[in-house]
């Protein structure tokens, strides 16, 4: 429980102090926001800074690394010694850190071209199959179970096409994270309770290691501890209104992360309940292309989902504070599928 509360504490303090450091460091460079005409409210946005990520994930890794670090033990007293790194670490670090160089080059041509646009479809896809064959190589050798799983694994060996379904969790995520980057603080917010549903997950998994298959699910609870306090720190200057914006390199790191934990923790489909705002938002943007490209008519004011509340006359605080709520209900919920099965595992139920 310690290096929990550690990597939570340094990750946390990394983030809320770093932060301000970089709203500065941006705005002297103008790396800013670029905002859709057709949002409407939204256009005084236009110019803050973004690729907030940048420091949340940061501070992530480093509360993660200082987590390690143990300078008393009850043997041997006062002396620095480093705890084990273990594969389930590295291979979540692995997601996070990768998404998150694709998302800040992302950032980085849209902001040196100046336009909306930043990397091609077909960069963009290429990396992700790198980072996501990369992270299936790695689960396989760290013994990961490659079949389809809910609370826990179905049956459904995905064999060879386990680096498919690799590819679809880390870019079903990294979207549905990024669609929902369109409010202050709604993103940061909502990742926030999902990555701290892991870390219950992964530490109740580590406690009971005999019924779950996890791969190194300690190690899974720190990196989501340290991820969770690096959120909050963020959050404090992300909420409306925002100082700053978490910019593609944010949205991609929190989704790919997400992603490792369901896949590595075997709750893959788990994971569409916990963050169900983002399955949601990414529904909306289906719905309405579809609904447009064969009827010519739209379904939602605008997709994402969030912005058809806006334009409906729902002050943007009200919007990102249900929509959170809507994400507690839903991490409350996959907590319940979570533990019930526990219960009827054990017999208690």
């Amino acid at each position: 429980m310690i290096p929990l509360l550690i990597a939570a504490a340094v990750s946390l303090t990394a983030s809320i102090f770093g932060t301000p450091y970089a709203i500065r460091y941006f705005r002297r460079r103008e790396i800013g926001q670029f905002i859709q005409e057709d949002i409407k409210g939204h256009a005084h946005k236009q110019g803050t800074p973004t690729m907030g990520g940048v420091v949340f994930v940061t501070a992530a890794i480093f509360g993660w690394l200082v987590s390690h670090v143990q300078l008393w033990t009850p043997s041997t007293g006062l002396a620095f010694q480093l705890r084990q790194f273990n594969a389930g670490g590295y291979l979540a670090i692995l997601a996070l850190a990768g998404m998150a160089l694709v998302g800040f080059f992302d950032d980085w041509i849209k902001y040196s071209r100046k336009r909306s646009l930043g990397l091609s479809k077909a960069a963009k896809f290429g990396s992700q199959l790198a980072i996501a064959a990369l992270f299936a190589w790695g689960a396989s050798q760290a013994g990961v179970v490659t079949e389809l799983s809910f609370v826990r694994p179905l049956g459904i060996d995905l064999g060879a096409f386990f680096v498919i379904w690799v590819l679809v969790m880390l870019t079903g995520a990294a979207n549905g994270v990024n669609l929902s980057d369109g409010m202050d603080g709604l993103a940061a917010g909502s990742a926030a309770l999902v990555v701290a549903s892991y870390t219950v997950i992964a530490f109740w998994q580590f406690r009971n290691s005999e019924v779950y298959q996890a791969v190194d699910p300690l190690e899974l609870a720190i990196v989501s501890a340290a991820m969770f306090g690096a959120l909050l720190g963020f959050l404090w200057w992300n909420a409306p209104p925002a100082k700053i914006f978490m910019g593609d390199v944010g949205s991609q790191a929190v989704g790919g992360l997400l992603a490792a934990l369901a896949l590595l923790t075997n709750t893959h489909f788990l994971l569409a309940v916990l963050g169900g705002i983002y399955v949601a938002e990414t529904l909306s943007v289906i719905l309405q292309v579809a609904s447009f490209r064969t009827t010519g008519k739209r379904i939602f004011r605008m997709a994402p989902l969030h912005f058809h509340f806006d334009l409906g006359g729902w002050p943007e605080t009200t919007v990102v504070i249900r929509f959170w709520i809507l994400t507690g209900i839903g991490v409350a919920l996959g907590l319940g599928f979570f533990y019930g099965d526990f219960l009827v595992l054990e017999d208690i139920l």
